[in-house]
């Protein structure tokens, strides 16, 4: 296929470009560099830095005998998009193009406002892009589990059977996001369902819980095929930001209670799941909706495993719980379904001590790296 990875240059979208070339897909990747400019205006610099798309193509053509189109340029900008995708003519899009941290967009108006308008104009360009140049293409958007919020009843797969005076209604279920970033990801969800029904496009809308690891089976080919990777407060997922802090012999942050319950998912699975997506696309005038992840996890669980695997290889790691700068519920109910991948055939890599263990030793070689001042929470939401 002719593949699109919109956010190219991402934690997840770089990655995503590889797989697909590796395994001989036609792929572009588009970025405009955003997340890096938004580490270095916030000082959250990243784990692993590494180079920009230019030399990461060149460095995976030779290194896996595979060429990786590239656009640099703006999704917000309709008529760059708009060229993009009718001069490629894609297949598939998959669209990571928007910024990715609920502390960035809880702190301030200007962090507010570019995150509400980068998530929402770059989706809705791509709406009218594919509307106008690419109808049969399959949209392929990473949503987030926190979408959902943490309801006191199961978390459904997207939608929701309504019983209510003795007729029945299928809905999308109940969204109440807990950040700015996560209520732009509802409104996309939103806009996406709008014009499948009036356009009757094909979407995938995957709600993906948070990511950890480091290599995958093509960026651990070469060090400037590494994703970046991001341990800070902001833009760090909590089990990277655990791993480098044990690493780093920094008590693992654990905010208020710790009983806040996730969904998590390795890197490695996310691209899985991705795959399984593409091969398998929606149909026309279909908005799927697939729960993306793999086993759920409270904080505290999730520092324990840490410690466990961290004191194993003799690195003395301690756990301090931190008030909570966030507004959100320490213990509540979590409950998610999440059968949808499996189904497609999703073989999940499951957080065991030897994969915890495996991470640590990786972020272990850029131990002189680590900046111990990105560590504490800097964003309060209220």
């Amino acid at each position: 296929m002719r593949i699109l990875i919109l956010g190219g240059d991402g934690y997840l979208g770089w990655p995503t470009a590889m797989q697909f070339s590796a395994e001989g897909h036609e792929v572009m990747a588009v970025d405009n560099y955003l997340r890096r400019r938004l580490c270095l205006e916030s000082d959250s610099m990243p784990l692993t830095n590494p180079p920009l798309l230019p030399e990461r193509t060149r460095r995976w053509q030779a290194v896996g005998g595979q060429k990786i189109e590239y656009r640099i340029g703006d999704c917000c900008d309709y008529r760059f998009l708009s060229e993009v995708i009718k001069d490629f003519g894609p297949e598939a899009i998959v669209h990571y193009a928007e910024q990715p941290s609920g502390p960035y967009s809880m702190s301030g108006y200007e962090q507010a406002r570019l995150t509400f308008h980068n998530n929402l104009t770059s989706t809705f360009n791509l709406i009218w892009a594919v509307h106008e140049h690419a109808p049969e293409a399959h949209i392929i958007k990473l949503g987030t589990m926190g979408e959902y919020g943490t309801p006191n009843i199961d978390i459904e797969e997207g939608w929701l059977e309504v019983e209510h005076k003795g007729r029945s209604q299928r809905f999308l279920y109940p969204r109440q996001a807990s950040s700015l970033y996560h209520t732009t990801k509802v409104q996309d969800t939103d806009l996406l369902w709008f014009y499948v029904r009036v356009w009757g496009l094909r979407v995938t809308d995957l709600m993906q819980g948070p990511v950890y690891g480091l290599y995958t089976a093509q960026s651990s080919q070469h060090e400037d095929l590494l994703p970046i990777f991001n341990y800070d407060d902001i833009f760090g997922t909590v089990v990277n930001r655990f791993l480098v802090q044990a690493v780093a012999d920094v008590p693992l942050t654990v905010y208020g209670k710790g009983g806040q319950t996730r969904g998590y998912l390795d890197l490695r699975d996310t691209l899985q799941c991705i795959r399984l997506v593409a091969q398998n696309p929606a149909g026309r005038g279909e908005l799927r909706i697939l729960n993306q992840f793999v086993e759920q996890f409270t904080v505290n669980q999730l520092a324990e495993k840490v410690k466990k695997a961290g004191d194993a290889l003799g690195l003395k790691v301690t756990i301090q719980p931190v008030e909570n700068p966030r507004i959100e519920a320490e213990q509540h109910y979590y409950n998610a379904q999440h059968t949808g991948l499996l189904e497609l055939g999703l073989e999940p890599h499951y957080l065991t001590d030897e994969i915890i263990t495996e991470m640590l030793e990786a972020v272990l070689k850029y131990r002189q790296g680590i900046d111990r001042r990105l560590i504490m929470p800097r964003v309060r939401w209220s």
